[in-house]
Order: C-alpha cells, then structure tokens, then sequence
C-alpha cells in the first residue's frame, strides 16, 4: 500500500500564522502595561450602554448596534455577491459552503412545513436569520476590535451623562445579538409571522379556534403561552451572547490577554455562537409550523 502523502501547510498560511501571532503578542504586552490595576476598573461599566437621546425608550437608540448591524448585513451582502460571482456548475469551496448551508436549513424546513405554500417563505427567514446572528456571534464572540466603554456620571441637575470612550483590540466587536431589543425586534417578527401564516393556513375562525383547544378555559394559558415565546425566544440568545462575552472579558484580563482568550473566543464565538444561531433559526420553523400545521 502507498503511503499517504501528508498535507503540507502552504507558504502562504505561514506568513498569516506568523503574522498574526506577532500582531497578538504585540497588543497582549501592551495590554500588559496600560490595563487597569484593579477588576473592578474594568468590568464595573460592563452593563452600561452606549445610549443616544432622551425621553422614552422609543426614542433611544444604541449606535453600536445600529453600527455593527449595518456591519453584519455588509459582510453578508459582501458574501452573497462574492458567491453570486464565481457561481459554476463545478462549484468553488465558497459556493459548496453556501450551498450546503442552504440545504440544510430548507431539509429542516421542508421536514417541518410539508405545506409548499409556506416552506419557501419559512426557509428565507430562518436562513435570514441564521445568518445573520452567525456573522453577529463571531464578529462579537471571535475577532478582537473596537469596543466601547461608557461611565456615567450625574451632573448637578440630576441628568445622567454617559462618557464614551473607544477602546482598541482590548475587548472583541460588539454584536447586536447582545443587544435585547435585537433580539426581541426578531421574536415578536416571528411571532407576526407565524400568526399570520397560521390565519392563511386555517382561516380566521380555525385560527381563533385554536387558542380555546382543547378545551375553553385554558384560552388565558394558551395566551400567556404564545406571549412568552417571543420572551423566551429572545432571552436565550441575549444571556448566552451577553453572558459569554462577559466571562470571556473578566477571564481575559486575569490573564492579560495572553493564551487564554483564543480559547474562550474560540468557544463563545463559534461553538456556542453557532449553536445559539441554530438554535433561534430552529425555534423560528418550530414556531412557524406550530400554526401553519
């Protein structure tokens, strides 16, 4: 039997390796020298908010967010046309990554919503959905970058003033996924969603029949139930995102930014970043089909 020829790493991976183990090093030594003395320097903003305007909540924004988001739709419209270029019957790596990306979610749709008539349309916002929390997870949970850190102070007429300032390679992006109103703003979309799909499947009456089955005096319960879906849907995904990003920030200065922390971004941006993606996308069918079937 022929030995097996072992893969060589290119030249070209090992100037990036290279390069990027420098650059690492580089920013764990300075980190050394200019990180807080104390913990509580550090992690005691960590739950403040970049926050733009005043008066009612629905007249305040986090720009980050808004910021990152246009990121995140960018790199996936970057993405599909980059695809959409080299698209042949003889596919590229990127194109059979994108394909099967794609059959996957529509296997889970199509085994979920039999019904043609709703399949196509659950397919592009699951995947949608996917993706879009995938790009977020990663850019929050992976690549170190720009972050914010916000004190706030009370001026003498009790206004509350936050202090911006930006901080460099010491924290990774912020991902709009741990923003809660990113999340809620998805699930109660779905929950819209599936509710009208649910009227188009069954009908008016069918449909306002469903939440007195299957039997009259649990309409409240059924109520409550398809209220807390959109809570549920969107707490996990803002506790596993917010959560990690603040174990990966209180663990990452304990080491000074050295070895631990491709570790813990590794895992928090792209295992649990993905599953957490997955898990949102699959809850989105789930919901959907609840009614449509």
């Amino acid at each position: 039997m022929p030995e097996k020829k072992r893969r060589r790493i290119s030249k070209k991976t090992k100037i990036q390796l290279t390069v990027f183990l420098i650059v690492y090093v580089t920013i764990g030594i300075i980190n050394v020298q200019y990180l807080p003395k104390s913990p509580s320097d550090i992690l005691g903003n960590v739950a403040n908010r970049w926050i733009v305007g005043t008066g009612p909540w629905y007249l305040r924004i986090n720009p980050m967010t808004i910021i990152m988001s246009l990121v995140v739709l960018a790199v996936i419209i970057w993405f599909a046309i980059s695809v959409h270029k080299e698209y042949s019957l003889i596919p590229t790596r990127k194109q059979a990554f994108a394909e099967s990306l794609m059959d996957f979610v529509y296997d889970i749709v199509q085994s979920s919503i039999p019904d043609e008539r709703f399949a196509r349309s659950t397919f592009m916002i699951a995947t949608t959905l996917f993706l879009y929390i995938v790009v977020s997870n990663l850019l929050g949970g992976v690549i170190p970058g720009i972050s914010v850190d916000v004190t706030k102070t009370l001026a003498e007429n009790g206004e509350i003033i936050r202090n911006v300032k930006f901080i460099l390679f010491s924290d990774t992006w912020f991902a709009p996924t741990a923003d809660l109103n990113t999340n809620l703003t998805y699930a109660l979309m779905v929950l819209v969603i599936s509710h009208y799909f649910g009227i188009k499947a069954k009908g008016f009456k069918a449909w306002l029949k469903s939440f007195i089955e299957p039997v009259p005096f649990l309409l409240p319960l059924n109520i409550i139930g398809e209220l807390a879906k959109p809570i549920s849907h969107s707490m996990r995904l803002f506790g596993n995102i917010t959560g990690g990003g603040v174990l990966v920030l209180a663990l990452s200065y304990f080491v000074k930014y050295m070895f631990l922390p491709p570790v813990l971004w590794g895992y928090f941006g792209i295992f649990s970043g993905l599953i957490q993606a997955f898990v949102f996308s699959t809850l989105t069918v789930a919901y959907i089909s609840a009614q449509v079937g």
